[in-house]
């Protein structure tokens, strides 16, 4: 198989990059925090080995889908400060974005930052026709995130044997109603932003 050369995005603050093996210690801590995972697949905090097969799934996922989840460090000192992306595994209900932020970097807009860049290459780039964010009912903060970035209550679903919000975003309306008034939120256009390709 062909590897699959995954792109880098900036924000202002942020830079999302792919995930690499350096990245296992931060993603343990991550995971191991019991707020951080509080509304996070069961909500018990991970141990490392989990997390370390979960980040090679993150990484897998980009070989197989062709997109997937970014790392999202500081681009001014380089700091891990969590994951933002896709999920899109087999038998999902949709196109995912999610969010995952360390706790000591929530309240800065960060999280918001880096969904509004990654819904922009969504949109512009693999031109996706919707986007979704499952969102556990009492994340009232992933809720805000989801509504700053434009997407909409679209209804509640049982996902993974979990009652689950699904928030959700339309090409169409993203592209008319969202991006005209800062949706983007990058210093680039999305013509200058190479599409994922293959490489061998």
């Amino acid at each position: 198989m062909d590897a699959l050369e995954i792109p880098t995005l900036e924000t202002e603050r942020l830079r999302l990059r792919s995930f690499r093996k350096s990245d296992i210690e931060d993603y343990a801590a991550l995971n191991a925090d019991p707020e951080v995972v509080r509304y996070l697949s069961g909500s018990e905090p991970w141990d490392r080995g989990r997390s370390w097969r979960h980040m090679a799934f993150l990484m897998g996922h980009w070989q197989l889908g062709g997109t997937g989840m970014w790392a999202v460090e500081h681009r001014e000192t380089g700091t891990f400060i969590g994951a933002v992306g896709f999920a899109a595994p087999e038998g999902w209900p949709g196109f995912e974005l999610a969010w995952t932020l360390a706790r000591r970097w929530w309240g800065y807009g960060y999280a918001t930052e880096g969904a509004r860049k990654a819904l922009a290459y969504a949109f512009n780039a693999l031109e996706k026709e919707r986007v979704i964010s499952l969102i556990h009912p009492e994340n009232r903060p992933s809720i805000r995130v989801a509504e700053r970035i434009g997407e909409t209550l679209a209804g509640r679903i049982n996902h993974l044997g979990r009652e689950m919000l699904c928030y959700g975003l339309d090409r169409e309306i993203y592209l008319t109603e969202v991006a005209p008034v800062g949706g983007l939120n990058s210093g680039r256009r999305m013509s200058e932003i190479a599409i994922p390709r293959r490489v061998r």
